[in-house]
Order: C-alpha cells, then structure tokens, then sequence
C-alpha cells in the first residue's frame, strides 16, 4: 500500500526540555491532513528532560535514539533516510511554525515541478516569544525552514558529518550549485534567540568557518 506521505519533518533534539514541546506542538497542529506528514525526532542522547517531554507526544510522532550524543549532521541524516515523504523540511528543536508552515512550503513545490526547494522568511523571537524583527531569509538564510525535495538531497550527499556547525552552510553551498532555494515572503517560521543557542559557542563557530572556507575555496 502507498504510504499517504507527503511531507517528513526533520527535528535533532539535544538537551531542549525548555523548547521541544512548544516546537512539537505547533507541528502536530498543522493546517494539512495529519496523515500527510510525519514528524521524524532525533534524540541525540539527550540528558536532561528532553526524553520525558518526548514520550508525551510519542503518538504523533517518530522517535529515533541515539545511543550517545553525534551532532547535528549525523543526526539529520539519519532522519533524512528513514524519511517516507518526498519533501523534506527541518525544523529545530528550540523553534517553533505559523500553523499553515507546512502547508504553504508544499503547495509552492507542487505547483512548480521544476524547482527543488523552497523557503519562508522568519521572525526572530526571544525566549519569551517576542518578536524582536522580521527576518529575509534570503538575506540571512538559515538551516530550517527549507522545504526539499527529497532525491535533490540525496544527489548532493546529504550532510557533511564533519561540520558540527555551519553544517547548513555547506549543505547549501553544494545544493546552489546546480538548484537555486526560491522564497515565499511570509514569515511562517519563528527562530528562538536565547542564552544556549549553539551558534553561541564562538570557538566552534570560528572553527569550522575555517574548515568550510577550506573546503569551498
């Protein structure tokens, strides 16, 4: 029987007790038809209460467990592969969607065959849901919030487990190659800023920026 999926929602979750309910229930209450996606969770051996806060949702969605802590790319991946939909979107664990995120991204790539993905502007939040300003993401592009079409994925490699950071950044370098990420100027996504973002970790950060300018030079 033909799985009724359209669309697997990628979510890595590392030690997010504060942010991981809010972020699932505002994808369990999408627009669509529930059985026409799927919410793929990635527990990256998380310590805290992530794990509790998960079991809670555990009938609407998939969980996958790694035995200890991998990262980001690792943990993308693997979700991306046990994906069943032809769209793939991820979302991070510490955000949160407009009820019509999944609706709008699917509907653009349904009625344009000849593009491979597309994206939605965002509102940057603080930790406790203010909007703090309306984000192009165009001009300030970011890892979530980019409906794929899945095999486009799979013909670049997926992610390359060696960037613990900018992991997005290489991903969409190797796909604006040969694809272009058109927009809907809508900001349907809301991207959390608070205290333990990973991008905060400015050692990392530098780091792997050396690392990615090596590869893509």
């Amino acid at each position: 029987m033909k799985s009724k999926i359209s669309i697997s929602v990628i979510i890595p979750v590392y030690n997010q007790e504060l942010h991981i309910g809010r972020c699932l229930r505002s994808l369990v209450d999408q627009s669509i038809n529930r059985e026409s996606y799927e919410i793929i969770v990635i527990n990256d051996g998380c310590r805290d209460k992530t794990s509790v806060i998960l079991s809670s949702f555990k009938d609407e969605i998939k969980i996958i467990k790694n035995k200890k802590n991998m990262g980001l790319p690792y943990s993308l991946n693997k979700g991306i592969k046990l994906a069943k939909g032809r769209f793939i979107v991820r979302v991070d664990s510490d955000d949160y969607v407009n009820r019509e995120f999944l609706n709008f991204l699917q509907m653009y790539l349904l009625h344009n065959n000849e593009i491979n993905a597309v994206c939605c502007d965002y509102y940057l939040v603080d930790d406790n849901e203010k909007i703090l300003k309306r984000v192009n993401s165009s001009k300030s592009p970011i890892g979530c919030a980019i409906m794929f079409r899945v095999e486009s994925l799979i013909k670049i490699g997926l992610y390359d487990k060696n960037f613990k950071v900018h992991e997005d950044k290489d991903l969409r370098i190797r796909f604006l190659k040969n694809n272009s990420i058109h927009r809907i100027q809508l900001p349907l996504y809301r991207y959390r800023k608070h205290k333990n973002n990973i991008t905060k970790n400015k050692k990392s950060m530098k780091i792997h920026y050396k690392k990615l300018l090596k590869k893509h030079r």
